[in-house]
C-alpha cells in the first residue's frame, strides 16, 4: 500500500514539472508595443527581400544597408513592364546614385525615388516597421522559435507599402521577434500566387555610405 501511494505521488510530481517547466507566452499586443519602441531605437540594420512564386508586386528581391538618417545602399531588382531590372544604389542625403545592368551610375533626388520604391524608409520611425508593428492587427504569439517569438498578425496594405508597395489588400502575416531585444527579425507574406519575406539583420552595426563613382 505503502509502495502504490510513493508511485502516485512521484507520477503527479512529475506531471507538475513537465506542465509548468514553460515560459508563458507574452501577450500579442504588448509584445507589439514592445517592439514598435525598440524599433524606433535602431540606429542601422541590414535587410533582405525576397520573393517565391509570381506575386504581383514589383520589387523582386533587394539586399542592402540602412541607416536610421535614412541613407542606405545596396541593390534591388524591380519588375519594369514585365521585365527584371537589377538596379545598384546608393542614398546619400537627398541624392540616390543608381546604376542599371549597364552603364555608369546616375542620380535622382530621393522624391523622384520615392515614386519608385525608397527602401530607406523601412526604418523611418513614423512610417517604417515601427508604425508596422504598432498597426498589427489581433496579434498572437504562438511559439518559440530557438531566439525569436513567431507571431501571427494582420496588416493592413496601407501600412504594408512602405515595406512592400504594390499590395492591393490586407496580408495575414507570420513575423519572428526576437525575445532578447524585440526587435523584428523576419516576416513572411504570404500573397496571391507567392509570397514575399523581409529579413532584418546586423543591428546598430556601423555603416558608412560614400559615394560610387559617377557616370563620366
Amino acid at each position: 500500500m505503502l509502495r502504490k501511494l510513493l508511485l502516485v505521488l512521484l507520477i503527479a510530481g512529475l506531471s507538475a514539472c513537465s506542465s509548468g517547466g514553460g515560459e508563458e507566452l507574452p501577450a500579442g499586443p504588448d509584445l507589439m508595443r514592445k517592439a514598435a519602441q525598440a524599433m524606433r531605437s535602431v540606429k542601422s540594420a541590414a535587410f533582405t527581400i525576397a520573393t517565391e512564386g509570381k506575386p504581383n508586386v514589383p520589387v523582386k528581391n533587394a539586399d542592402g544597408r540602412l541607416t536610421a538618417e535614412g541613407d542606405g545602399d545596396g541593390t534591388i531588382t524591380l519588375e519594369v513592364f514585365g521585365s527584371l531590372q537589377e538596379i545598384t544604389f546608393a542614398l546619400i542625403g537627398d541624392t540616390v546614385h543608381f546604376k542599371g545592368p549597364t552603364g555608369g551610375f546616375q542620380k535622382l533626388t530621393r522624391k523622384e525615388l520615392a515614386q519608385i520604391y525608397d527602401p530607406s524608409l523601412i526604418l523611418d520611425p513614423a512610417k517604417g516597421i515601427a508604425q508596422l508593428l504598432e498597426s498589427a492587427s489581433d496579434p498572437q504569439v504562438q511559439a518559440e522559435e530557438g531566439s525569436d517569438y513567431r507571431v501571427a498578425t494582420g496588416f493592413s496594405e496601407q501600412t504594408l507599402s512602405t515595406l512592400v508597395p504594390g499590395v492591393t489588400e490586407p496580408v495575414n502575416a507570420t513575423i519572428w521577434i526576437d525575445k532578447a531585444t524585440s526587435r523584428l527579425t523576419k516576416i513572411e507574406l504570404p500573397l496571391k500566387d507567392g509570397s514575399v519575406r523581409v529579413t532584418l539583420a546586423d543591428y546598430d552595426t556601423p555603416v558608412t555610405i560614400t559615394p560610387p563613382p559617377t557616370a563620366g
